[in-house]
């Protein structure tokens, strides 16, 4: 073997694993955590807002009545009963499916998984808006497929920019084998897909048949108006789609589902209990008298204001500290705010100063797959309570403003290659990724 490695097992590692790396803002994460940080990163549930002593009761009374059958193997499509009430769930969306089309999943993460793995072969393309979910392109670079981003706005993916993507693939001789969208209260960028532009891109999926991944984990966290229709809504045949409780519930219940047409359904299937057997029937039993027996739609609406008012500190914080150059979305609903920075700011550079100062955020570039975004950033609302979020934003106001100081001094020596477009970087380079974690979920 030629060279040296310190890894004794390098040479028995699938190929895929040359590209896999630690997420390089992992380890300044493991500082977030610290009490004097305001953590304005992950993406994580006000789990607090939940009633545990009424939780409590009902986990104990699951157990009297159906205990020996929560603790044992399930099935690998999930239980019929949770599978029975996830059709509820998804009727707020105008989606109406029977418990037979449902699969329960450990998370939508899973979800993703198993799609990579029933469609995805490497060099296969994924169209996905940018910037996208940082756990799906995990996923999807891990399957090593190609992930090419469709321009988005204030009012979701434009369908203009996924014509014309469409078609240039046409004219290559190439297609994609789906399009990946999360149209409600996006992660990162905090908006939602219009309905027009929903029946545009179902549409486009027609004329190009092409199918539509819609992954679906904030569509009932909307603070203004009910939801939406879902995509799923509109075809059954052109759209899979993901749903989770993970933020509407509780994450670490880890459950979550997919609906799929009849014959990917089936694929699925075998895929899941291959990787797993059968989902937790523990957690799939409590989310069941979750559903069953605890006002969950209430539940829903505590969570609601509770993230308005959340993200309505943290509007007024940027509005009344952000200088001249500084943009960002108003979310309406979800977890995040989309903030891009003036020109020349990198935010992945910036963020070692910003911990410094005790407060953290994601850098852009994490959500893309082509290294754009360094001038923006996400930053998360959901789970600091309304003084610390003002207090993480003045914190990084402070932060940008050294920033931008040390910027004027050294801008005659700024590295050229901070604009560089990703089609120069060898293409090695950019096959590596970094495996996602839950501080950017």
């Amino acid at each position: 073997m030629v060279g040296t490695t310190l890894d004794d097992y390098e040479w028995r590692y699938a190929a895929r694993m040359s590209g896999m790396t630690a997420s390089e803002i992992r380890a300044l994460f493991a500082v977030a955590s610290r009490p004097e940080v305001v953590s304005l990163a992950g993406g994580m549930p006000f789990t607090a807002a939940l009633d545990y002593t009424e939780l409590a009761r009902l986990v104990s009374e699951m157990l009297l009545e159906r205990g020996a059958s929560a603790m044992q193997y399930g099935s690998g499509r999930g239980e019929q009963r949770l599978r029975e009430l996830i059709c509820e769930v998804m009727s707020l969306e105008s989606i109406a499916a029977s418990a037979d089309e449902v699969i329960v999943t450990v998370g939508s993460q899973q979800a993703l998984s198993l799609l990579a793995q029933v469609f995805l072969d490497p060099g296969d393309i994924v169209l996905a808006e940018g910037p996208s979910y940082v756990g799906a392109l995990g996923v999807f670079a891990a399957a090593q497929a190609e992930v090419q981003h469709v321009p988005m706005d204030s009012d979701g993916l434009q369908p203009e920019a996924l014509a014309t993507h469409l078609d240039q693939l046409r004219r290559q001789g190439r297609r994609a084998k789906f399009v990946y969208l999360v149209p409600n209260f996006h992660n990162p960028a905090g908006v939602t897909l219009s309905e027009d532009r929903r029946d545009a891109i179902v549409e486009l999926a027609e004329q190009h048949d092409l199918l539509i991944v819609e992954d679906n984990p904030y569509g009932l966290l909307g603070f203004e108006q009910a939801p939406g229709s879902a995509l799923r809504s509109r075809s059954a045949k052109r759209v899979i789609y993901l749903g989770s409780f993970s933020k509407t519930f509780a994450a670490g219940m880890r459950v979550g589902w997919i609906v799929a047409p009849h014959a990917v359904r089936e694929k699925l299937a075998l895929v899941t209990e291959a990787q797993v057997l059968c989902p937790s029937a523990f957690n799939q039993a409590i989310v069941t008298a979750y559903l069953e027996r605890y006002p969950w739609q209430e539940q829903l609406k505590t969570f609601r204001e509770l993230y308005r008012q959340r993200r309505d500190a943290m509007l007024t914080a940027l509005s009344s500290r952000m200088p001249e150059g500084v943009s960002w979305n108003v979310p309406a609903g979800g977890f995040f705010v989309w903030l891009t920075l003036p020109k020349g700011i990198d935010s992945k550079v910036m963020l070692p100063r910003a911990l410094a100062h005790n407060v953290a955020y994601v850098p852009g570039a994490g959500f893309y797959a082509d290294r754009q975004g360094k001038s923006q950033l996400r930053l998360s609302y959901c789970f600091p309570s309304p003084e610390r979020i003002s207090e993480g934003i003045r914190r990084f106001a402070i932060t940008l403003e050294e920033e931008r100081e040390v910027q004027k001094i050294f801008s005659s020596n700024r590295d050229t290659t901070l604009n560089e477009s990703p089609v120069t970087k060898p293409a090695a380079d950019r096959a590596r990724y970094s495996a996602p974690g839950p501080e950017v979920a």
